[in-house]
C-alpha cells in the first residue's frame, strides 16, 4: 500500500526539500502550517515517498484485543494514562519502551488560525529526550520541507528559536502565533515553564 501513497504524493506534484533524519531512532516530528483536511493525506504520502516509519499516540482504550491490530497497523502506539500519570509522562514511558519509534504531531492543535501553539509536544520530547523534527507543509511550493533535528536543553526559548524561524520560511500562509513572532521577535513561555521561573 505504501508505493500507491508514493505514487500519489508524487504524480500530484508534491515533492520534499532538505534532509530526511532516516538516522534516528527516536524523535517527534512537528509538522505546521496545518489548514485542512487534505494535510493528512499530504502527510501519509510524503510519509510513503521517503519510507520512513511514522506513528501517532492514541489513548489506550482504543487498543483492545479486538482493534490493537488496526490501530497498530496504521501506525499507532497506545498511551496508558493513570491518575498517577500525566500525557507527558506517559508519552516519555512509551519512548523508552520502544527502541525505534517515530510520532508525528501538529502543535498547532486545530485547523483554525490560533494565536498560540500547544506546548505540550515540547515538554514530551524533553522528558522523553528525543530530538524534535521540524516539517513543514509549503503549499505555495507544494514542498515538504524537512529542517535540523532540534535537540532540547530545558530552555524553552532558546530551543524554540530554531523552531519559530524555520517555520518563517515556509511559504504558506501563516497563522497568528507566527505573525506574532514575526513582528514581536518573543517567544511566549508556556505555562509550564512559567511557573517553575
Amino acid at each position: 500500500m505504501n508505493w500507491l501513497f508514493a505514487f500519489l504524493y508524487r504524480i500530484s506534484g508534491w515533492g520534499i526539500l532538505g534532509r530526511v533524519p532516516k538516522d534516528l531512532k527516536k524523535a517527534i516530528w512537528v509538522v505546521c502550517p496545518h489548514w485542512n483536511s487534505s494535510d493528512f493525506f499530504i502527510g501519509v504520502g510524503v510519509r510513503a515517498f521517503i519510507g520512513a516509519k511514522m506513528g501517532f499516540l492514541g489513548k489506550s482504550s482504543l487498543f483492545k484485543w479486538y482493534s490493537a491490530w488496526f490501530f497498530r497497523a496504521l501506525g499507532g502506539y497506545p498511551v496508558y494514562r493513570e491518575k498517577s500519570n500525566n500525557l507527558v509522562d506517559a508519552v516519555a514511558e512509551t519512548f523508552k519502551q520502544n527502541e525505534f519509534i517515530h510520532i508525528a504531531i501538529a502543535p498547532e492543535g486545530t485547523r483554525s488560525n490560533t494565536s498560540k501553539l500547544k506546548t505540550g509536544f515540547y515538554f514530551m520530547a524533553l522528558k522523553a529526550q528525543v530530538p524534535l523534527v521540524l516539517v513543514g507543509f509549503d503549499y505555495t511550493r507544494k514542498l515538504v520541507v524537512f529542517g535540523e533535528p532540534i535537540y532540547l536543553t530545558g530552555d524553552y526559548v532558546k530551543d524554540m528559536k530554531p523552531f519559530y524561524d524555520f517555520y518563517l520560511t515556509i511559504q504558506s500562509p501563516k497563522k497568528e502565533w507566527l505573525q506574532l513572532y514575526e513582528q514581536t521577535g518573543v517567544i511566549p513561555f508556556p505555562k509550564e515553564q512559567k511557573a517553575e521561573r
